[in-house]
C-alpha cells in the first residue's frame, strides 16, 4: 500500500452554515433553559481558510472561524457570566467538532426576559 502525504490527499471543507449550527447548539448547551417565549440562540459564522507556515506545497491548510452569537437571556441574571460561558463553550465545541480555531466569539444580547417567579412583581420594570 502506498502512503500519500497529507497535503496531497485533500482536505475536508466544512460549510459555514454547519459551523453556525454547531455554534448555536453550543450556545444553547451553555445557557440555562430559556423562557417559553424566547427565541433560541442563533449564530453567524465566517470561516477563514489559511495555509499554515510559508505557504509551500508541504504546508497544511488551517481554518479559523469568526463567530457571532445572538442571545435572549432571563433578567435578572448574571449577564456577564452567561456571555462568558457561551464564548468559552462555543469555542471549545467548534474546535472539537469542526477542527477550527475560534480566536473570538462575539456575543450579542438581543433581548432580556423578565423572570416572573415567586415574589417578583408583574408589570413594567424600570
Amino acid at each position: 500500500m502506498t502512503t500519500v502525504a497529507a497535503p496531497e490527499r485533500g482536505a475536508t471543507r466544512i460549510a459555514d452554515r454547519v459551523v453556525a449550527k454547531i455554534a448555536s447548539q453550543a450556545a444553547r448547551e451553555a445557557l440555562p433553559p430559556p423562557p417559553p417565549d424566547a427565541v433560541p440562540p442563533h449564530a453567524t459564522v465566517v470561516v477563514r481558510r489559511q495555509t499554515a507556515g510559508s505557504g509551500g506545497p508541504g504546508d497544511a491548510p488551517t481554518h479559523s472561524a469568526q463567530v457571532r452569537v445572538s442571545l435572549e437571556l432571563g433578567y435578572p441574571s448574571d449577564i456577564g457570566a452567561h456571555c462568558s460561558a457561551v464564548r468559552r463553550h462555543v469555542a471549545e465545541r467548534v474546535r472539537a467538532l469542526a477542527g477550527m480555531e475560534v480566536p473570538e466569539v462575539a456575543v450579542q444580547v438581543e433581548r432580556l426576559h423578565l423572570a416572573h417567579g415567586p415574589g417578583t412583581a408583574q408589570g413594567r420594570t424600570q
